[in-house]
């Protein structure tokens, strides 16, 4: 009996598009049950950006559980949780001359979303939020409120209110600055809405189809933003801690959110974390307003703490931004080698996506892939994207490896097309 199918709810994705049952997993690799290896370019949706297993923060887990230390504690006070607050504030905020305070939410990244949008609600004291068509921020009624995905707001069952959409960075073509609309409305005083309690922002659109705002677009929507005492929340959830080169994906554009929602790789070892930051005078809240049983995981403050070793220098950032100059290079080739495809490449750091025309191929190609040793998901509103996460610590062999698997795959699929279209 196939206990998934029959006993696991039909809402699961993953196990579908990725049919195996694995046993073990080791820095990019996976291996199912019958001793198949897969090169894992997903991740665990970017959770994983130091890979399965990481030794380093193995061993640090493994001699905290041995030692009896505490795993579940609400919002208590551990040594556990104030090592990790000490050393993120150590090695990430203050070398980035960043002044925020850490509110630990629930184990997921709509937690830490719902948490930030209701913070900026009651420092405002206004309720509408601005985010971005395309954008995706969780799957809870307030993040999917400030979703762009038709699909996934229909889930809610019912009328999402107090946001209002924008055009993302290039939506309406590479010669119109979507800023200038959004300033515009926020000028005109019968615009309906009034000022808005706060924008939400990725700086990368990862489900969207890992479309990128520039540099120069994030620094106008926040001078906007300031101009007219508008809160920025970015939500950096799947494009922080390492995955765009910096920690924080808007480093490179010298912005300075009001708040950040930080989750998936921030305990670096696939276990439940999330938080937000804000400003210290935004730390409007009252205590006990916001609360959830598990924001005490002391098991991912553990590997948390452990991951910040990787942040001590520039150099794991270096090798990102090295590792992600290849990778978009050996993904041109592919797009390149069919130039009537409309394949093309866009990404930022070890986010990087190939982006099909034709509807349908993309999946094809992932299946493929799969078939071939390969994990890698789609995304984008169509499914027209092939998004690359693998680990950042991946090395320049397996990350050829991989890309290799995914190059024989869209030659694959195209071949099979072009036999369909022959026989027909």
């Amino acid at each position: 009996m196939n206990v998934f199918a029959f006993l696991e709810s039909d809402v699961r994705t993953y196990s579908r598009k990725f049919p195996a049952v694995f046993t073990t997993a080791s820095g990019c690799w996976l291996r199912d049950e019958q001793g198949k290896h897969f090169l894992d370019f997903f991740s665990g949706a970017g959770a994983l950006n130091y890979g399965h297993n990481n030794p380093h923060l193995k061993q640090r887990l493994i001699e905290y559980i041995a030692a009896d230390g505490v795993t579940h504690s609400l919002d208590m006070a551990t040594t556990a949780k104030r090592e990790f607050i000490e050393r993120f504030n150590a090695l990430i905020l203050e070398p980035r001359n960043l002044r925020y305070k850490v509110q630990f939410t629930g184990p997921t990244g709509t937690n830490a979303v719902e948490a930030a949008l209701k913070l900026a609600r009651k420092f405002t004291g206004r309720q509408t939020v601005v985010h971005f068509m395309n954008s995706f921020h969780g799957m809870s009624m307030g993040s999917l409120a400030v979703s762009g995905s038709v699909s996934k707001r229909a889930t809610a069952g019912i009328s999402l209110h107090s946001t209002l959409p924008m055009f993302f960075d290039g939506d309406l073509g590479p010669g119109t600055d979507t800023i200038e609309y959004f300033s515009a409305f926020l000028d005109n005083s019968e615009n309906g809405v009034g000022v808005p309690a706060a924008v939400i922002v990725e700086t990368v659109q990862a489900e969207g189809g890992v479309k990128v705002a520039s540099s120069q677009w994030l620094r106008r929507l926040e001078e906007v933003t300031r101009r007219h005492g508008i809160l920025l929340i970015v939500d950096d959830i799947q494009a922080g801690c390492g995955r765009t080169g910096d920690f924080f994906s808007f480093e490179e554009a010298g912005v300075t959110p009001d708040i950040v929602c930080l989750s998936k790789s921030i305990s670096g070892y696939g276990l439940p974390m999330s938080l937000v930051l804000m400003h210290p005078e935004i730390d409007v809240w009252e205590p006990g307003e916001h609360t959830g049983t598990f924001r005490g995981n002391n098991l991912a403050f553990v590997t948390a703490a452990a991951a910040l070793d990787y942040w001590r220098d520039d150099s794991l950032s270096e090798a990102i931004h090295e590792t992600s100059r290849y990778a978009a290079t050996l993904l041109h080739q592919i797009a390149q080698s069919d130039g009537d495809s409309g394949a093309h490449v866009r990404g930022r750091g070890l986010m990087q996506a190939l982006v099909f025309a034709d509807e349908g191929l993309a999946q094809e190609v992932s299946k493929a892939a799969f078939e071939r040793g390969l994990l890698i998901e789609t995304c984008g509103a169509r499914d027209e994207a092939l998004k690359l996460l693998p680990p950042l610590t991946i090395n320049r062999e397996e990350l050829e490896q991989g890309i290799s698997i995914l190059a024989e795959s869209v030659d694959a699929v195209k071949e099979g097309a072009d036999i369909q279209v022959a026989v027909g």
